[in-house]
């Protein structure tokens, strides 16, 4: 196999690699350097014995995902305040060939569900990954994980239950979270707090996430008028420069705000029954970086 062929082998791969690394580590650069750790054991692999190339990139990369989702589990213990996933581009290219699948891939990678899957262990969460984001048969992610098929299977019903019973409700219309997203930013910097406060569901809850590196709720703000304040008094403020746009992250619409152009701010809703059941608001700079060229 020529250096070119190697090459173009792991970047025909690399959506679904990167997919598998973030479902499992909930951050970009992360995710990336594991990737990046795969293409090198590729590159220096002995690759006369691989008779499934997606198969044996797919085990590296689960196996570098655990191990680094080991470390970062340690290093979360001393961050500061609530955690969010980093917000992801969402890019399914070819790993999402139909509307079924593409629905499954989405709803694995929004932040509701990244949330939960920061409570399992990094066994239950790669076995959760490669079989409800990706379909894989329990045999192959008992190959992938050097686990018996039975083990694998027990891991995979702990996880479900366990995801089942703290999954958020939450409607995945895009276009509706698109309009009560305009609608919600509207109320909110024209100072009109009852307008706010009629889109918000009574038990709304708004996580911040700023790593203790720039202003934002060091805990969960809940009820409609808790936050509807604060999310009145930080628009009254404003922010230097100000200028925002929509993106799809982590299949979602979401609002990138940018101060002076550069990533200042990630706003995303989710939406039950027509109101905003929580609210997303990322800060922490370290998670905004990948989005400076988006």
């Amino acid at each position: 196999m020529t250096a070119d062929i190697v090459t173009e082998v792991f970047e025909e791969h690399r959506p679904v690699l990167l997919g598998v690394a973030y479902r499992m580590l909930g951050r970009v650069a992360d995710a990336e350097d594991v990737v990046q750790d795969a293409w090198l054991r590729w590159s220096g692999a002995d690759r006369a014995d691989v008779r499934d190339r997606r198969a044996y990139l797919v085990r590296v990369t689960t196996r570098l995902a655990v191990d680094r989702l080991r470390q970062i589990k340690t290093r979360n213990e001393a961050y500061v305040g609530p955690w969010l996933p980093e917000p992801y581009l969402t890019e399914f290219g070819d790993t999402a060939p139909d509307t079924a699948e593409r629905a499954v891939l989405a709803d694995s990678v929004s932040l509701a569900v990244l949330v939960v899957l920061e409570s399992l262990s990094p066994l239950e969460r790669a076995v959760f990954v490669l079989r409800e984001a990706f379909g894989y048969p329990y045999a192959d992610i008992a190959a992938i994980l050097d686990r018996a098929e039975p083990a694998v299977r027990q891991l995979a019903g702990r996880a479900r239950r366990h995801v089942e019973e703290r999954r958020p409700r939450y409607d995945v219309d895009p276009a509706q979270r698109r309009d009560l997203t305009e609608r919600f930013l509207a109320a909110a910097g024209d100072g009109d707090l009852d307008g706010l406060i009629a889109l918000l569901a009574p038990d709304v809850r708004l996580v911040g996430d700023s790593g203790g590196k720039s202003k934002a709720p060091l805990r969960v703000l809940e009820s409609a008028d808790h936050v509807g304040r604060f999310l009145v008094g930080a628009a009254g403020k404003g922010v230097p420069g100000m200028s925002y746009r929509f993106l799809e992250l982590n299949a979602g619409p979401a609002v990138l705000v940018l101060s002076g152009g550069e990533p200042d701010a990630v706003l995303q809703v989710d939406v039950v029954d027509g109101r905003v059941q929580t609210v997303y608001v990322m800060r922490n700079p370290d998670k905004l970086r990948s989005l400076a060229t988006a």
